[in-house]
């Protein structure tokens, strides 16, 4: 019942006969030897060479037919001599329930013809090596020659004539298990994924939503800037500015929220019943312009609040506050401090030293070797569920994106505090401030014979809170609530 786009897959079988018809093997492991990841230079200059030698090696000519037969049947469906299509890279050691290597290779949209189509899978096939993919694996402790590439063709689904975006099935800053987080933004997926834009906001209450109920508990309309479009005339993806009034709109009617809600529910049981145990998803969905369809494109297991096994919970406080520099959306609840670097281009990143706070426009998958020496990243775009934001996550480095303007406020030098301790606001403080840690562990607190509820007055720590030890809320604060939410005087919405 959940609906996908018709392809084919190119498979990792196939990735090691092309390898071995071309005699690779032997160079690409004699590259790989002795490669020091933390030399960015010489790793770089290494990644290139084995691209190279793969964008140069040639079709198997049975290989090379098997792919041009099965493109002339997806556009034989549609009944045209070419079609675009979606040419996606998924290497057996992705999206693992514990390594997710989100964004390690290469995506190719809007392909259209044999010549690009086979282009494009030579190229998702190099990108096996790019530098991050290989720093990636080391980290991880992956063979690279153990590792293979399938390929996925996909039809385009004409997002850039609607939205598209990403779901989780599972809370991603709190780890609470009862939410799925929709985010949307108009246009190709892109835009979210990168942090190009910050998208709009959608929570559903998983419980009631089984129970037939319509469950969207929160939303919140994202600016949407920029629209990834694609130009039919010039054959190449652009990026457009969005109309204030749409802008300030909802990107996915209430149906289309709960629509995809319900198809999240479908993918993690189905994927929690073939592994036997709960795997909340990370899914990638898009909405077709044309036709008005609602697609799932991509799932794959979320791999940072799913794989957290040790029940303590850490609470930092701040001793003190100074000026706030930037603020933004927080990632995680911790804080990181340090001097700050501002780098807008990979080209810098050898400047980065560790320890250092990573300040920057946007992050795509090349700044990872330096993300991971980071004490906390700052960006000026980009939602929860963009690259900088799942990757601090999986790195457990405090993050700060979307504050629009970071990289302008926050100078190469300056010592700083990059605070998500204050609920989903995020905020950079200057200098360097004290804090403290409070490490709990809630099963060594026992059982109490006193019912001990809740006192809440803040929406944004209810999914954190709810996981604590609790009977329940003993009393919302709803004066508290009005006042920093709502934002209009109850009397007022009474007799408006």
């Amino acid at each position: 019942g959940v609906r996908v786009p018709d392809g084919f897959a190119v498979t990792a079988e196939a990735y090691q006969y092309f390898i071995s018809s071309n005699n690779l093997h032997d160079s690409i492991r004699a590259l790989l030897t002795n490669i020091d990841v933390h030399n960015l230079v010489d790793l770089k200059e290494r990644s290139d060479r084995i691209r190279e030698l793969i964008l140069r090696a040639n079709w198997p000519e049975d290989l090379e037919h098997e792919i041009i037969t099965a493109y002339s049947e997806l556009c034989k469906q549609d009944g045209a001599e070419r079609i675009n299509v979606a040419v996606r890279s998924s290497a057996t050691a992705e999206d693992l329930p514990n390594a997710s290597f989100a964004g390690q290779q290469d995506t190719y949209l809007n392909v259209r013809g044999e010549t690009e189509v086979l282009t494009s899978v030579k190229k998702c096939i190099a990108s096996l090596f790019t530098f991050r993919a290989i720093s990636y694996r080391e980290d991880m402790n992956f063979n690279h020659m153990d590792v293979s590439l399938s390929v996925g063709v996909q039809k385009m689904v004409r997002a850039d004539k609607a939205c598209s975006g990403v779901m989780f099935t599972i809370d991603t800053e709190s780890g609470f298990e009862n939410i799925i987080l929709i985010n949307s933004a108009y246009g190709l997926g892109e835009n979210v994924v990168q942090g190009n834009v910050v998208p709009d906001e959608y929570y559903v209450h998983k419980p009631t939503l089984k129970q037939g109920f319509d469950s969207v508990v929160w939303r919140r309309i994202g600016p949407k800037e920029l629209k990834l479009t694609y130009n039919e005339e010039a054959h190449k993806l652009e990026n457009v500015r969005v109309l204030e009034e749409e802008r300030e709109k909802s990107s996915l009617s209430e149906e289309e929220i709960l629509h995809l809600a319900k198809w999240g529910l479908i993918i993690e049981e189905h994927y929690s019943a073939l592994r036997a145990t709960k795997s909340p998803m990370d899914i990638e969905w898009a909405k077709d312009g044309v036709t008005g369809e609602l697609y799932i494109v991509q799932a794959r297991p979320e791999t940072v609040q799913s794989q957290k096994k040790s029940p303590v919970k850490r609470f930092y406080k701040l001793g003190e506050r100074s000026r706030v520099l930037v603020e933004g959306r927080a990632v995680g609840d911790a804080l990181g401090m340090g001097r700050a670097r501002v780098i807008n281009s990979t080209s810098d990143i050898g400047q980065f030293q560790k320890g250092e706070v990573l300040v920057t426009k946007i992050t795509d998958p090349d700044w990872e070797p330096i993300m991971k020496i980071a004490s906390a990243i700052v960006t000026d775009r980009g939602g929860r569920t963009s690259h900088a934001a799942i990757v601090s996550r999986e790195l457990g480095v405090p993050a700060v994106v979307g504050t629009q303007t970071g990289t302008r406020s926050i100078k190469t030098g300056d010592l700083v505090t990059v605070c998500c301790a204050e609920g989903e606001v995020g905020r950079v403080y200057e200098g360097e401030l004290p804090h403290t840690v409070d490490e709990i562990d809630p099963a060594s607190l026992g059982d109490t014979k006193t019912k001990v509820m809740l006192n809440l007055a803040n929406p944004e720590i209810a999914f954190k809170t709810a996981q604590l030890p609790n009977d329940g809320v003993g009393l919302a604060r709803m004066e508290f609530i009005f006042a920093g939410w709502v934002q209009v005087h109850p009397m007022a919405l009474i007799n408006y």
